[in-house]
């Protein structure tokens, strides 16, 4: 699975857009929360951009709008979104600027223009409740203030691209969750990592994505402003223009799910794929099946408030529901994203789907043999899922700088991948950024993003990658018994003549798949505790993925002679200053 051109995304957001939609604010002071405006910029950016893309079809628009306004629901809907060109449409005359050319009526023809849009547009300014800021701002004298500034800020399509408009509504996002103190990164993921793992989801694919006329469906369970969503569809677009992705998602957050939808929906995407909810506890998209799939889960979040629908699911349905491999503990649900994922794989007859998912540390190894979230890695290793892991530089997203992976999961594995995991060790292949974006404070810049692509797709062992058996990570955890003695030192023995075990002796040992427990247990027990012996009963079969130990490199300390002539520089250095401030 070679790749020779791994096909970089251009796109880059223009900083002065996000300074003039923020220049806002500076109205708003006094009368708003800090906190609080974003429930006025955000839906007035949409606003605008609405505006902006509808210009170039407004006139035809208006001149099917009175041919068909006796005709069903349904031809309307037919007819008015062939002439706009979009999905959308607005059967009004009136446009922003037109609006401000009555100063007096401005609340009225503002809401009679919002309602004049097709229901699925409409459905996104519900969300946010923007009528309501509408009278507030009327009642406050800022109405006709604020939607000046708006009007003067071009967000025409040509102008300003899908790509750019994203990371602007990003980057108030984000703004706007530091004033409020809430988590930014819960809403968005960095564009680079985005590339990285569309880069390694379609990679190998070709044969399949090159035959005319191919429709692929692509699922983001945790969809956000639908940064992963758009990226990926560009990505497809440029490689192969007669292919065509449909979207799917399901986002939590009010503000994200409104602009995901709006960005689907300046897209051309059927809005009805993105819908709102817990994914965990309400999956919108219940039994449907995926040709590929992206996840930003939040890190480490727990899942306490749907624990009951989450048990049930688990106890009732088993396999035939999401979480039948097990559940991890409650304070992290990001195995059940992963899990949640899986149980939407198309079947191998129907072509399979592959997965990408960024996870911190803990999946890979948290709990011992027998817990939940062993138990979920030896199901996903046993039926041979997991293809391969790329470890990320930290300090790489906006709240947080942990250790972050990308996980890719397959189940149609290229033949010479078939029962092998690889790794890759990425976290020195980034740049420091010129000015940090909350916790984020590096950036791996494009040729990095190719390089660690084609050597995924090399699949070569190497100093930074590792190819695996499956079977490497498992281990068993033997339980090592010892005799419980009487008070002369002799063994007691039970009803049936057996020995006892002592269980302030007891202990475990883990012992790789790749070996015989016997022959471990002769060389490493046996020799120091003679008396000892395995109970079978007692016997688990763990997973993890020591993914650190794999890339360990032993350094040797410095000489002793070498540390104490530093330091006696140092402490000479430390009583020069001293005598300075002594004079």
């Amino acid at each position: 699975m070679k790749i020779t051109n791994p096909h970089p995304i251009k796109g880059t957001m223009d900083t002065n857009l996000s300074s003039n939609l923020w220049a806002v604010a500076n109205l708003l002071r006094g009368d708003y929360k800090q906190s609080d405006y974003g429930t006025v910029i955000l839906p007035f950016t949409l606003l605008r951009r609405l505006d902006c893309v509808l210009a170039d079809t407004k006139a035809a628009v208006l001149k099917v709008a009175p041919k068909v306004a006796k005709d069903s629901e349904k031809v309307q809907e037919s007819q008015l979104r062939k002439a706009s060109g979009y999905a959308f449409y607005n059967t009004s005359p009136m446009d922003l600027k037109i609006i401000l050319g009555d100063a007096n009526k401005i609340k009225a023809n503002l809401i009679r223009y919002l309602n004049a849009f097709s229901s699925s547009a409409r459905d996104i300014f519900d969300h946010y409740k923007f009528q309501d800021q509408i009278e507030y701002l009327d009642s406050k004298n800022l109405l006709f203030k604020v939607a000046e500034e708006f009007a003067k800020i071009d967000l025409h399509p040509k102008k300003i691209p899908n790509t750019s408009m994203g990371l602007a509504f990003e980057e108030l996002i984000r703004k706007f969750a530091e004033l409020s103190n809430e988590t930014a990164g819960e809403h968005f993921t960095p564009r680079e990592v985005i590339k990285l793992m569309v880069n390694l989801l379609f990679l190998g694919d070709d044969p399949k994505l090159g035959k005319p006329g191919v429709v692929q469906s692509i699922y983001d369970p945790t969809a956000g402003t639908g940064g992963m969503l758009s990226v990926a569809e560009e990505h497809l677009r440029a490689m192969y223009p007669k292919v065509k992705l449909v979207a799917f998602g399901q986002e939590l957050n009010d503000e994200s799910y409104a602009i995901c939808k709006a960005d689907m929906l300046i897209k051309g995407q059927d809005v009805g794929n993105i819908v709102q909810g817990n994914t965990l506890s309400e999956d919108k998209h219940s039994g449907q099946k995926f040709d590929y799939m992206l996840s930003n889960p939040p890190f480490g979040v727990e899942w306490k408030k749907v624990q009951k629908k989450i048990e049930d699911e688990h106890e009732d349905k088993g396999f035939a529901g999401r979480f039948g491999a097990g559940l991890p503990r409650v304070n992290d649900g990001s195995l059940l994203f992963l899990m949640h994922l899986l149980s939407k794989m198309r079947p191998v007859a129907e072509g399979g789907s592959r997965i990408g998912i960024v996870l911190n540390g803990s999946p890979l190894f948290t709990g011992g043999a027998g817990s939940g979230e062993s138990d979920i890695r030896k199901w996903i290793f046993e039926n041979d899922l997991l293809e391969g892991i790329v470890a990320l530089p930290t300090d790489m997203f906006y709240n947080t700088g942990i250790s972050t992976y990308i996980w890719i999961l397959s189940n149609h594995k290229a033949p010479e991948r078939k029962g092998k995991v690889q790794l890759v060790n990425a976290v020195d292949r980034f740049q420091k950024m010129k000015k940090s974006l909350g916790s984020k404070r590096r950036e791996i810049p494009p040729d990095q993003v190719a390089a660690i692509t084609k050597q995924y797709g090399d699949f070569k062992k190497g100093e930074t990658c590792r190819i695996l058996k499956t079977e490497e990570f498992g281990y068993r955890t033997i339980t090592v018994e010892r005799p419980l003695l009487d008070e002369n030192g002799k063994p007691v023995l039970d009803k049936k003549g057996q020995t006892k075990a002592d269980s302030k002796l007891r202990d475990t040992e883990n012992v790789p798949l790749t070996e015989k427990v016997e022959r471990y247990f002769k060389r490493e027990v046996l020799p120091h505790v003679p008396d000892a012996w395995i109970d079978e009963e007692k016997t688990k079969i763990g997973y993890e993925i020591p993914f650190t130990r794999e890339f360990y490199k032993y350094v040797p300390p410095r000489p002793l002679k070498e540390i104490n002539k530093e330091l006696k520089q140092k402490v000479a250095q430390i009583q020069a200053l001293l005598t300075e401030v002594a004079e």
